[in-house]
């Protein structure tokens, strides 16, 4: 199997109407975050049911999906990519993981980073040094800062926090929303799990916070206690 042949695939199961919504939503503009991505209208489950379809696509094939210029493609490839990892030996697990952050050009949108980056960029880093988070934490890219705090997200979900907390100080004053939304969902989560570890990095930081990002991280708070942070006084 090859490139080609999933391009054929995905191609049959375009529709215009998605592809139509999808430009605005994922705000495809001049000047905006997505400027210039084309879809072609395929729904995410319906990407998901392709790559068990075409599970036998191999790796090298795979970069190749990667680098279109459509944006279902990348997807399509990035979930590709996680299966395959999730499945492989070692060997295949750094592969991906290599070639992913080579490849970061590719994965240029917030959707095509929160369904890879704690799979792949989280699970390969989970009994290795973090430092590549810090790295990528520091990049002039927003999508490799999105990355790195999204990929907290693997070690959240095993109530591992320190990463999270420690890339949530780095990225409180980045100046992008999506990072600001990012960095307020792992807090979030990390609430849902242990709300004093998320208090006590809300009491040092919330002040100092973007607005998005508090809001995000205090969603699940009660509606009193939502108002008392945003009037900032907690």
């Amino acid at each position: 199997m090859k490139a080609q042949d999933v391009r054929r695939v995905l191609k049959d199961l375009a529709n215009p109407k998605i592809a139509e919504h999808s430009q605005r939503f994922f705000k495809t503009g001049p000047g905006e975050y997505g400027e210039g991505d084309k879809f072609l209208g395929i729904r995410v489950p319906v990407l998901r049911q392709q790559v068990i379809k075409l599970r036998d696509l191999p790796l090298a094939e795979t970069w190749r999906v990667l680098a279109s210029p459509l944006h279902e493609e990348r997807l399509f490839a990035l979930l590709m990519l996680v299966r395959k990892f999730t499945k492989g030996d070692a060997t295949v697990q750094q592969a991906i993981y290599d070639g992913y952050l080579d490849n970061t050009r590719y994965i240029n949108n917030w959707d095509l980073v929160d369904s890879s980056a704690h799979q792949i960029v989280g699970g390969h880093l989970q009994t290795r040094s973090r430092q590549p988070l810090d790295q990528l934490a520091r990049s002039e890219s927003l999508w490799e800062r999105r990355i790195a705090m999204i990929a907290t997200y693997h070690y959240i979900k095993a109530n591992d926090f320190d990463d999270a907390l420690r890339l949530s100080a780095t990225l409180r004053d980045d100046s992008e929303d999506l990072i600001h939304k990012a960095v307020g969902w792992m807090l979030r989560e990390i609430g849902k799990r242990d709300v004093t570890v998320e208090k006590t990095f809300l009491h040092e930081h919330y002040r100092k916070m973007p607005r998005t990002m508090l809001r995000y991280a205090i969603e699940k708070f009660p509606p009193e206690e939502r108002k008392a942070y945003l009037k900032g006084t907690v």
